[in-house]
């Protein structure tokens, strides 16, 4: 055993059908932990819990819609019925929707605000109660959002998506001071992935040309790495390492921090 093997633990993870979410709960499952799948896509949210049962992998899909409060309250239950507990929630959930700021439409921010802030918030709430001594699952755990290198640099395009990822910094840390004072026994972290060819980095290099910043979305993503002293764009493994990390006993002594994982993009 090493200190990044996670047997015995129980852990949830947002937006985990697809993209980041999917990797996360691979990388969870490959460290030892039974995990279960949520998010509002169904179909791709099952297919992703099975091919981790076919894997060997203890899994289950619980349907979430993050920003409701009442799906947060059917889920986490669900949760610790199936899996026999709950200690490691992964925040993953979000939504990114370019547009200058001479464009912004008031509705999309409000999407952004309601998902990336709202649902992280609400994921926090709901993990505390459960997590914390009185409990349902009651043996403290920890709590890892995923915000963005778009929290810790000015990236045109993106104001609406960075200024929610910022609040979850805010977010991780108030909750992480909260959990210590208050006794709960739960670590809360953040990371901050950078842009990795999923399909909503895909999408951002895409929408980044089509509103004319970039003449293309090679020459998009082109820019990201020049920026990045890495020189590459991020990989789902390197964003679920981190991940595997922090919910580990290698991180026992970690909370209210967040770990850049952006190739030094946002030094």
């Amino acid at each position: 055993m090493t200190s990044y093997d996670l047997t015995g633990r129980k852990a949830l993870v947002t937006g985990g059908a697809r993209g980041l979410g999917a990797g996360m709960a691979d990388a969870l499952a490959r460290a030892g932990a039974a995990v279960a799948v949520a998010d509002v896509l169904q179909d791709a949210g099952e297919q992703t819990a099975q091919s981790l049962r076919d894997a060997g992998a203890e899994a289950e899909f619980v349907p979430l819609d993050v920003p409701e409060e009442a799906s947060w309250a059917e889920a986490v239950p669900k949760v610790i019925d199936a899996l026999g507990g709950f200690d490691i929630l992964v925040n993953n959930a979000g939504v990114e929707i370019t547009s200058l700021l001479v464009d912004l439409d008031p509705a999309d921010m409000k999407k952004m605000a309601d998902v990336n802030v709202l649902g992280t918030a609400l994921g926090m709430k709901h993990a505390f109660r459960a997590m914390r001594p009185d409990g349902p699952a009651g043996a403290g755990g920890t709590v890892i959002n995923t915000a963005s290198v778009a929290a810790t640099i000015a990236f045109p395009g993106i104001a609406g998506y960075s200024a929610t990822k910022s609040a979850i910094d805010r977010l991780t840390r108030v909750g992480a001071a909260e959990s210590g004072k208050l006794g709960y026994g739960v670590r809360v972290n953040c990371i901050y992935p950078g842009l990795t060819p999923t399909a909503m980095g895909t999408q951002l290099a895409e929408d980044c040309a089509d509103i004319g910043l970039f003449p293309s979305p090679d020459e998009a993503a082109k820019a990201v790495v020049d920026l990045t002293p890495l020189g590459r764009l991020g990989q789902v493994d390197d964003m679920a390492d981190a991940v595997v990390f922090l919910a580990s006993d290698a991180a026992k002594y970690i909370t209210g921090t967040g770990l850049s994982v952006d190739g030094g993009m946002g030094m």
